[in-house]
């Protein structure tokens, strides 16, 4: 097999337009590039996870899931084409039962963070609802492939529960989200206040 990029510039974009797949020739603003752009900003941050060395389980399925993104990026690029399907869907679905069996029920919300494999794995569930978004926009009026929708969908929940995962494997604790952060807030405010009042 020949070399696939022999050149990495080609100046056909200069002009703010980018080629398809199927030849065509949109602008880079478009909402199809917008979500491409999502895609490969996705797998990027995915990337960002594996390289903080998650457990084996995790690493391997994070690596399938870049080849199903990038194979979701070519879905993008070709108007009309298909590539993922209602069994990759299935998949990620197996992957995530499989991890979140493990944990305990959540009774209250989490913030991101809690190590830094699970705050990159924050991250990456963030873009991925920002594609789905922006999948769900192109669909109002282009056809959208429905298991690729489902499947950003469910990434976005394997991504969450493997934050919390890797939040415990990596030593520290989920943060949760205090309903009365607020107020403990002035209660601190008013007791600094109170400290720095000079004696009369």
């Amino acid at each position: 097999m020949g070399y696939r990029l022999s050149k990495i510039y080609t100046r056909t974009g200069d002009a703010g337009e980018t080629g398809l797949g199927d030849g065509s020739r949109v602008p880079k603003d478009s909402p199809r590039i917008e979500l491409i752009g999502d895609i490969d900003e996705l797998n990027s941050a995915v990337g960002m996870l594996i390289a903080h060395d998650p457990r084996d389980a995790i690493r391997d399925t994070l690596t399938e899931i870049q080849h199903d993104l990038f194979d979701l990026g070519s879905e993008m690029s070709v108007p009309g084409y298909s590539a993922i399907s209602a069994e990759d869907v299935a998949w990620i679905e197996q992957r995530l039962d499989e991890l979140n069996g493990e944990l305990p029920p959540l009774k209250e919300f989490i913030l991101p963070g809690g190590g830094l494999g699970a705050a990159a794995a924050h991250t990456a569930r963030a873009i991925c609802r920002r594609a789905e978004r922006h999948m769900v926009a192109l669909g109002r009026n282009e056809t959208v492939n429905a298991s690729a929708r489902a499947y950003l969908n469910r990434l976005s929940d394997y991504l969450f529960v493997a934050s919390r995962v890797l939040a415990r494997d990596e030593g520290g604790s989920e943060v949760l989200w205090r309903n009365d952060h607020r107020k403990r807030r002035e209660q601190e405010r008013q007791a600094g206040t109170k400290k720095r009042r000079p004696t009369e």
